[in-house]
């Protein structure tokens, strides 16, 4: 019994998609199982990558078929899906459900610069997009799009936000290396604020390096003690202040009259 046969049997029967792991614990349980064949034991254990390279035939091979459904991945967990144009009459039959409200231009722009400069700060993103995000980014939250992922080891310590995996199944992407290509976007240059410094002093990895001073820099230069003193003009007494005397009367001066 091949693999991708046991794996295509419970992707078939799963209520819902099914991760790689969740997939290899099925077989473990199985093999452990102390009434199973003897034939479960085989697949005891089984590699991520041999998984990953079954399924990953699997849904070529169902591709190459052309039938009405195919294998896909979204958000890091296996599915069947019927192919776009059996939609009308999927409708008819399963009754229309309610799409989620699509995003508005400002929505998709934020989220474009949360996913491809994830982690990222409200300021670096303002900075990108020129704009006030706040709103923008309580509604992404609100709707499970984005997610906060911690704060930023910088001064301020500011918020920083990331996509989940409601974002790769809103786009239907296996991962985030599903995304298209956009160096220009990673590429646009953010001022970022100074790195802080813990408190036994050491920076942080990004922190801006400091001069050191070492205490020869700062310590004055003791004075030779054979030297002796010369002493400078500035260290000599001052001379005595000479009172300011009136000058003597001249001869010709009359004598003041008596005051009566």
């Amino acid at each position: 019994m091949e693999l991708k046969f046991i794996l295509e049997s419970l992707l078939f029967s799963a209520p819902k998609p099914l991760s790689v792991s969740e997939l290899r614990d099925v077989l473990n349980k199985s093999a452990a199982d102390e009434e199973a064949p003897p034939e479960t034991r085989d697949f005891k254990k089984v590699p991520v990558e041999v998984l990953e390279t079954a399924l990953s035939e699997l849904a070529q091979e169902h591709e190459a078929a052309a039938r009405s459904y195919r294998l896909v991945c979204v958000a890091g967990a296996w599915q069947f899906v019927t192919q776009p144009e059996f939609s009308p009459w999927l409708k008819t039959f399963v009754g229309a459900k309610n799409r989620p409200t699509r995003l508005s231009q400002p929505g998709l722009e934020t989220l474009a610069v949360v996913a491809y400069r994830q982690p990222v700060t409200r300021a670096e993103i303002e900075q990108i997009r020129g704009v006030a995000v706040d709103g923008v980014i309580a509604t992404l939250k609100e709707r499970g799009l984005i997610a906060e992922l911690g704060r930023a080891e910088v001064i301020g310590r500011p918020m920083q936000y990331g996509t989940t995996p409601a974002f790769l199944e809103y786009f239907g992407l296996a991962s985030l290396g599903g995304l298209p290509a956009a160096d220009e976007l990673r590429r646009i240059p953010v001022d970022r604020p100074d790195a802080l410094v813990t408190a036994e002093g050491v920076p942080t990895p990004e922190a801006i390096e400091l001069p050191l001073v070492s205490p020869a820099e700062v310590a004055p230069e003791p004075s030779a003690p054979d030297a002796p003193a010369t002493p400078s003009a500035e260290d000599e007494p001052p001379e005595p202040i000479q009172p300011i005397l009136s000058p003597d009367p001249a001869p010709d001066d009359p004598p003041n009259p008596p005051v009566m």
